[in-house]
C-alpha cells in the first residue's frame, strides 16, 4: 500500500514543486519546517537531510511555535508546514501568524483545499488514499508519502547547488562513509613505519628490516627512488627455490616496478587498486620518491573496507 502511495505521487508533483524549489534555492535565509505529531518527526529528518547537503535548515515544532519558539523564524527565511489533513489546531494557528511576518510559506499536505492548503504559496501535495494501518488511523501512508517529497527536495537542491561528494564529505567527517570521501593515502602512510633496503642488502638483514618494521614487506630504494619490493612471500618463494641463500641480495629477489600510489591519492583508490590485483600492501610515493607504505589492514582499521 506504502509503495503503490509512493508510485501515485509522481501523478500530484506541480509546478508548485519546482518553484518551491526555486524558492528555497535562491532564498537569502534558511528552511525551517514545522509539523506536529509523526509529522514533526518525518519534519526533522527532512532538517537534517536539507542540512547535509548544503541547505541550511532548522526544525521548529508547530506547539513549540506558538509558544515562544516563532523567534527562530528571520525576515528571508522559508516555512515549510506539514500536515496530512492541513487542519489541525496548532497550524491553524500558526500560519496566520507566519503570513503575518511575511515569510513565504510552503505546505506539504495531503489535502490542498484544507486551511494550510489555501493559505500556502506553493502547495506539495502528498496525498495519500488510505493509511497502511489496518483501522486507518495511524500515521503509516502518509509519512513515507511525507518522507519521499522531503528527499525529492533535497536531491532537487543538491543538483541545483552542483553539491558534489567533496562538499558531502565537508559535512561528514565522521565514520566511515565520511572517511572514504575525505581520507588519503598519506593520512594512513605517515603513521606507519618505512622499511626500506639497499638493492645490495643481504638476506639477514632485509630479514630483520621486515620483521621490524612488522608490514610483512619492505621497499628496495636506490636514491630515495623506489626499485623494486620484497614480501614475506618473495622470502618463502626463495626458500623453496635455494639451499643457499647466503650470498644473495635485495635485488636477486626483489619484484621490479612494484604498484605505487601517489600520497595524496584519495584511500578509497588504494583499497581499488589493492583488490583489482590481488595484493595488501603498496608502496607509496611522493614527488617521485618513496613516503612509505599502505596496508590493507590500515583500511580495515579506519572503515574504509
Amino acid at each position: 500500500m506504502e509503495s503503490e502511495a509512493i508510485l501515485n505521487l509522481s501523478t500530484l508533483i506541480t509546478d508548485d514543486f519546482a518553484k518551491a524549489v526555486q524558492l528555497i534555492y535562491n532564498s537569502k535565509g534558511r528552511v525551517i519546517i514545522t509539523g506536529i505529531g509523526k509529522s514533526a518527526i518525518i519534519a526533522s529528518k527532512i532538517v537534517a537531510t536539507l542540512n547535509s547537503t548544503g541547505t541550511p535548515a532548522i526544525f521548529m515544532h508547530a506547539a513549540d511555535a506558538i509558544h515562544g519558539d516563532l523567534g527562530l523564524i528571520l525576515e528571508d527565511d522559508v516555512v515549510i508546514c506539514i500536515s496530512k489533513s492541513g487542519n489541525t489546531p496548532e497550524i491553524k494557528v500558526l500560519v496566520p501568524l507566519i503570513k503575518r511576518a511575511k515569510n513565504k510559506m510552503i505546505a506539504m499536505t495531503g489535502n490542498p483545499d484544507s486551511f494550510l492548503g489555501q493559505h500556502a504559496h506553493f502547495i506539495l501535495n502528498t496525498f495519500v488514499e488510505k493509511e497502511a494501518c489496518p483501522n486507518n488511523l495511524a500515521p503509516t501512508t502518509s509519512t513515507t508519502a511525507q518522507l519521499v517529497i522531503g528527499d525529492a527536495l533535497a536531491v532537487s537542491l543538491l543538483e541545483l547547488r552542483g553539491f558534489s561528494s567533496n562538499d558531502f564529505a565537508k559535512y561528514h567527517p565522521g565514520g566511515a562513509l565520511g572517511k572514504k570521501l575525505y581520507l588519503r593515502v598519506q593520512d594512513i602512510s605517515s603513521v606507519n613505519e618505512k622499511p626500506k633496503v639497499s638493492p645490495d642488502t643481504n638476506i639477514k638483514d632485509i630479514i630483520i628490516e621486515i620483521t621490524e618494521k612488522m608490514l610483512g614487506v619492505t621497499a628496495v630504494v636506490e636514491n630515495d627512488q623506489i626499485v623494486g619490493i620484497i614480501t614475506d612471500g618473495d622470502l618463502r618463494r626463495m626458500l623453496s627455490k635455494s639451499d643457499d641463500f647466503s650470498n644473495l641480495k635485495a635485488k636477486d629477489i626483489m619484484s621490479k616496478n612494484p604498484r605505487q600510489i601517489k600520497s595524496e591519492a584519495m584511500a578509497i583508490d588504494a583499497l581499488e587498486v589493492m583488490e583489482d590485483h590481488g595484493i595488501s600492501q603498496m608502496l607509496v610515493e611522493e614527488n617521485g620518491k618513496y613516503a612509505g607504505i599502505v596496508h590493507l589492514h590500515d583500511l580495515i582499521k579506519e572503515g574504509i573496507i
